[in-house]
């Protein structure tokens, strides 16, 4: 048996939170979308049948669904916890702490839109997308799992992680994997994790993991001290935030930045990886850098002065206007936002040659924006022609 909360609402517009890209550009890795046909309440707030985004966290199971204007959301938890009827209030300052919702974000959109034009350019096409609120362990195991890695295989590891150190929670009816929490530092300091994880795929990750959670419950005891050290680097300035988080093992400046930024409210931080060095070149005329090996040598001096511009371009929430363009920028999101086909009477054939035209012109992504170096003209008449061919 479950206590299942009846579906409540808040009126809050896709502008301000789309649910599906903020779950799924790489901020957070556990949720899972559930596609549900049937309604299960018949109450006023009960949402259509669609997409049903769900978290488990320590003590139940979050579930989120929404409209073009409304977000709904219940809760599941063990029988053993507390009645719904107590429990869905607690879930929505949850939901407005999570997802950050005192944080206008139309209002930023319009300030990024009138200081960038590259901004101005997508914003339409990827409204709502905010940064997430999350817990500092999690969000940290999470980036140390993205160092050379994507978002699907950081998907698997931290969901593997959890099946396999921490109790299932509970059961849904119509899904047949059970819900498990994410576990906490102690769960992973037993000598046997680092060789368990690399049999799961995590690699060299494996024993980064194992020894920062160790170095947590080491330094700080058991129980909840280690993480709630964690939160303390909530109210601590940036710096001395990042030292701290630099002191793990596998974590580096842009994996230390990613957990200031999506966890410890640091908003106006920029994280900087090759993705975004590649926007900041083609998009805002900065110098390419120095490759070794094809790779980006991100040296501590480049790393700098890329997320400074970014900060003086966009300001306080530095760190949300970079998420919008990661995003825009990521090849599973090529086709998010675009209308689909209306002209089901066409032919295959011409639907296949005279589509996609239709939609590039209705829509502009963040790969179809001119080189900064283009706009200015200062190109020779060659170098203009190679670019032509290469696009």
């Amino acid at each position: 048996m479950m206590n299942v909360s009846p579906w409540q609402s808040v009126t809050l517009p896709v502008s301000q939170l789309a649910l599906s890209a903020v779950l799924k550009c790489g901020q957070s890795f556990r949720w899972t979308v559930h596609t549900v046909d049937n309604d299960d309440s018949d109450t006023d707030d009960s949402p259509s049948p669609g997409p049903e985004y769900r978290l488990c966290l320590r003590d139940r199971v979050i579930c989120l669904r929404q409209s073009p204007t409304t977000l709904f959301y219940k809760d599941v938890r063990p029988e053993s916890q507390t009645t719904p009827s107590s429990s869905s209030s607690s879930s929505l300052a949850w939901l407005n702490d999570y997802f950050q919702l005192h944080i206008d974000l139309v209002a930023l959109y319009s300030t990024w839109s009138t200081r960038d034009p590259v901004f101005a350019a997508i914003q339409s096409r990827f409204p709502g997308i905010r940064i997430l609120r999350q817990d500092p362990w999690e969000t940290l195991v999470s980036f140390i799992c993205s160092s050379n890695n994507n978002i699907s295989r950081i998907t698997n590891m931290v969901h593997a992680l959890c099946r396999h150190y921490s109790p299932a929670l509970l059961q849904l009816p119509d899904d047949p994997h059970p819900y498990h929490p994410f576990p906490p530092p102690a769960a992973l300091t037993a000598s046997s994790v680092p060789d368990t994880l690399r049999a799961l795929g995590f690699g060299y990750r494996a024993n980064f993991i194992h020894r920062t959670a160790k170095l947590l419950v080491d330094t700080h005891g058991p129980g909840p001290a280690p993480e709630a050290f964690l939160h303390t680097l909530r109210t601590a300035d940036t710096d001395h935030a990042r030292v701290e988080l630099l002191k793990f093992i596998g974590v580096g400046r842009k994996v230390a930045d990613c957990v200031l930024l999506m966890s410890l409210d640091k908003h106006h931080v920029v994280p900087v990886d090759t993705h975004v060095h590649q926007i900041a070149v083609k998009h805002y005329g900065l110098k390419s850098a120095a490759t070794t090996a094809n790779k980006i040598n991100m040296t501590p001096k480049l790393y700098d002065e890329l997320s400074s511009h970014l900060f003086s371009l966009w300001g306080n929430h530095a760190g949300w206007a970079h998420s919008v363009l990661f995003t825009a920028d990521l090849r599973s999101f090529s086709s998010y936002g675009l209308k689909s086909p209306t002209s089901p009477s066409a032919s295959p054939a011409k639907r296949k040659r005279n589509s996609p035209k239709s939609v590039k012109d209705e829509v502009v992504s963040l790969g179809s924006l001119p080189d900064m170096a283009t706009s200015l003209d200062v190109l020779s008449l060659a170098e203009r022609v190679k670019r032509r061919r290469r696009a």
